[in-house]
């Protein structure tokens, strides 16, 4: 999924994270396991990957998940806590970066990059301060903490507002994320849990994934 100039992307640079509707966010005990776990994410048909700096060797996961599967997947790198991150993620292949909060230094070098910013916010004075550095969405984070009502409750004063809420979304309140306003939802131990990654039950995370994919797409349906 990677934008190609003159490609609707390309005008609309949220349009990529729209159509993949679901980011996982993946914390993997190691590289490898990370790069399997993408694997079987994308068997299960989730395409939007968040590698986060918290895994190991974050930005070789990256390069090998690009390989690995090309324009199949919409790439990203989390965790990002410094101006290093952000350009490292970059050259290996990301297209979006996200950070679990708002610092202008940092929001001002992710947007340098060229690529799609994520900054974190939870209060209105972080919305308001994460718009003010210009980034082009809003991670709700930690969701978990308002649900959907309170996603809904800030699209009053920020309609204008692309939000991604992260944290306690599961399969069964997709579709309420969505319905509050959320353009795409994140989703780590919910979808992809250290677990799984830890005993190698691959085939564990993808039937998770397919149930997550089968409600972004329920949810994306006509009149819904």
């Amino acid at each position: 999924m990677t934008v190609r100039p003159g490609s609707a992307a390309d005008l609309d640079p949220l349009a990529p994270l729209r159509e993949a509707v679901v980011v996982a966010v993946l914390r993997a005990p190691s590289a490898e396991a990370a790069v399997l776990a993408t694997d079987a994410l994308v068997a299960g048909g989730v395409t939007g990957i968040e590698v986060t700096y918290s895994t190991p060797d974050a930005a070789e996961v990256i390069r090998q998940v690009r390989a690995r599967h090309g324009d199949g997947v919409y790439l990203g790198a989390g965790t990002v806590l410094t101006a290093a991150h952000a350009a490292e993620a970059v050259a290996a292949g990301a297209e979006f970066l996200v950070s679990p909060g708002t610092e202008t230094g940092l929001a001002a070098a992710m947007l340098e990059t060229g690529a799609t910013v994520l900054s974190g916010a939870l209060t209105p004075s972080e919305v308001m301060a994460a718009l003010a550095c210009g980034v082009h969405v809003v991670k709700l984070f930690p969701a978990s903490l308002g649900g959907p009502s309170f996603l809904k409750a800030l699209r009053g004063p920020f309609p204008h507002v692309s939000f991604v809420p992260t944290g306690g979304v599961n399969p069964s309140n997709l579709t309420d994320w969505l319905a509050a306003g959320a353009v795409a939802v994140g989703a780590g131990g919910e979808l992809c849990s250290t677990a799984a990654m830890a005993a190698g039950d691959w085939a564990a995370i993808t039937r998770v994934a397919a149930q997550f994919t089968a409600a972004g797409q329920a949810a994306r349906e006509p009149g819904r």
